[in-house]
């Protein structure tokens, strides 16, 4: 991806929020969604949101795994949208367990690594359109869930999908841990994360009285704590390091045999470029986008023809015509 961010906007931080905040996130009508919910095999539920505009019945179907704490509301999934529109394609959401709004009901809520997850909810799109191509593309968590899930079926993930793609992943969960858990960092993304992911949480502790020690979590200050006490335990880790090792995308991505794009800027605030795979470190199938800018999630991009602030469909537009491409 050819990617210069507009002079205004200097910065990994500025490039984040600027684009989460503030940014034109379509150039046609807003997205409209029909909501589906799927029952899954242990008990519990996802919502699915289907984007509503017109496409043809052969037309290839774009699946957006959303980052942490996401939903069809976030700049980046309305985004995909507004390209998935332009071009004709087909386009849905799948919500992680509690992300739609309403709780789930099982002990249990979403994590970085869940690539079981991701090949059901997969197998289930292609059941449903098996005369769509499937495309897949994963932001953040999403994005590293999706590529554990391509590394963990390899050869078998192109009986599903046509192309898979990531962005702005960290794919090396501890060095992106710890690098959210710092600084500036700690401040504004570790603060904003937590106000949503703590409620849920003692929502779930209602839910199943004794699940985890309310306290320790009332206490927990950074993603690091907080997934000691919820997210680890509750998904079958030891402790946050494991989990951040045995989730992390990164050690299969050589394993990968589905065409696959990995797009993360430089200066992403907490994916630090050292922690990002080199050439050597990923199979043939795999593409590396590395742009000097870009921050999370951001990529903003000035309006056409004015200079002006601005929109974020530039990043939609690479990475939706790449996958397209492997059709």
């Amino acid at each position: 991806m050819d990617y210069h961010a507009p002079w205004w906007l200097p910065g990994g931080n500025l490039q984040t929020m600027w684009a989460a905040l503030a940014s034109k996130r379509v150039f046609g009508d807003p997205p409209r969604w029909a909501r589906s919910r799927w029952d899954t095999p242990d008990g519990d539920f996802i919502d699915v949101d289907h984007a509503t505009h017109a496409c043809a019945d052969q037309a290839p179907l774009l699946v957006l795994f959303h980052g942490l704490e996401g939903s069809s509301s976030s700049h980046y999934a309305e985004a995909f949208a507004d390209f998935a529109a332009a071009q004709g394609l087909a386009y849905a959401v799948p919500h992680f367990r509690g992300c739609s709004g309403e709780l789930n009901q099982a002990p249990r809520a979403y994590h970085s690594g869940d690539f079981e997850e991701i090949d059901w909810i997969l197998r289930r799109f292609a059941s449903e359109h098996p005369q769509r191509p499937l495309l897949a593309v994963g932001v953040s968590l999403g994005g590293n869930a999706l590529m554990r899930w391509a590394g963990e079926a390899g050869e078998a993930a192109s009986g599903l999908v046509k192309g898979v793609a990531a962005v702005c992943s960290p794919l090396d969960l501890a060095a992106g841990g710890h690098a959210i858990g710092q600084g500036f960092n700690r401040l504004v993304y570790t603060r904003m994360f937590l106000s949503t992911m703590v409620p849920k949480a003692l929502k779930k502790l209602e839910q199943h009285p004794g699940l985890f020690d309310r306290e320790a979590l009332l206490s927990a200050r950074d993603l690091h704590a907080f997934d000691n006490i919820f997210t680890a335990p509750l998904h079958g880790f030891r402790d946050t390091e494991d989990y951040w090792a045995r989730a992390s995308a990164k050690p299969v991505l050589s394993r990968i045999r589905v065409p696959a794009l990995a797009l993360n800027a430089l200066n992403d605030p907490f994916v630090p470029a050292s922690s990002l795979p080199t050439a050597k470190e990923v199979g043939p199938r795999v593409t590396l986008w590395q742009p000097r800018e870009g921050g999370h999630v951001g990529f903003p991009a000035a309006l056409p023809a004015t200079g002006l602030p601005g929109h974020v469909r530039a990043m939609p537009e690479a990475v939706g015509r790449w996958l397209l491409a492997r059709i």
